[in-house]
């Protein structure tokens, strides 16, 4: 059984897991989707094609990408620590997030935008926009509907990161699961904990998926 301090416990929990989640997911967005952007600008193919420039960014993506979360919170936490203060909590658990989410999502920002068709920015160009405009202008509201589903899906595993956290005193559901779950032997605090996170899940995938619908000009 699950006792009624535990319950209180598990809402504080699902409350930092919340915002964990959502500030990181935020903060991934603020870095990743400019590199995203210039990802498929400095493309062979791209608007302003930087062939050196993007295969070194390309690179810097890919070993950020190619690093376990756990191992890269471990190796920032200096860096951590002289943001917030401090290595443990969920405001600390944010940094490594974002470090952690920010390639990911570039990566699924240049998905989406090299899904927009080619005819199209031949129709920008051969209007006069700049490549900065033909970026802002018309890739980016034209791939909306998949930015938003990349949105969905980068929340979703920003989510499962901020649940490994708690191997690393991060705070949140993780942090519960393994203290009075896995440390204890006690299967209610685990199955309670996944069949949460399992909805919070659910909730934003769903919300995400639902507003691209609305926003996708061949739905209207």
């Amino acid at each position: 059984m699950i006792s009624p301090e535990l319950w209180g416990l598990i809402g504080q929990g699902v409350l930092e897991t919340l915002y964990m989640t959502i500030l990181s997911t935020l903060g991934a967005y603020v870095i990743g989707l400019p590199v995203g952007l210039l990802l498929v600008a400095t493309d062979k193919n791209g608007v302003r094609p930087m062939p050196v420039f993007n295969g070194v960014l390309g690179v810097l993506v890919n070993i950020l990408r190619s690093i376990p979360f756990l191992i890269l919170a471990v190796s920032v936490m200096p860096i951590t620590r002289a943001i917030v203060g401090t290595t443990i909590g969920s405001t600390a658990t944010i940094v490594p997030l974002i470090i952690a989410a920010a390639p990911y999502v570039a990566r699924m920002v240049e998905s989406s935008i090299k899904e927009v068709g080619f005819g199209v920015i031949e129709a920008a160009q051969s209007m006069g926009a700049s490549p900065c405009q033909i970026v802002t202008k018309v890739l980016v509201p034209e791939a909306k509907p998949s930015l938003l589903v990349g949105g969905a899906i980068s929340i979703v595993t920003i989510l499962s990161y901020s649940a490994m956290a708690g191997f690393i005193g991060g705070g949140g559901l993780g942090t519960i699961a393994l203290n009075y779950g896995y440390n204890r032997n006690q299967t209610p605090p685990m199955l309670v904990t996944v069949c949460l996170l399992v909805v919070i899940v659910q909730i934003f995938q769903e919300f995400g998926l639902w507003l691209s619908k609305r926003l996708d000009k061949r739905n209207k």
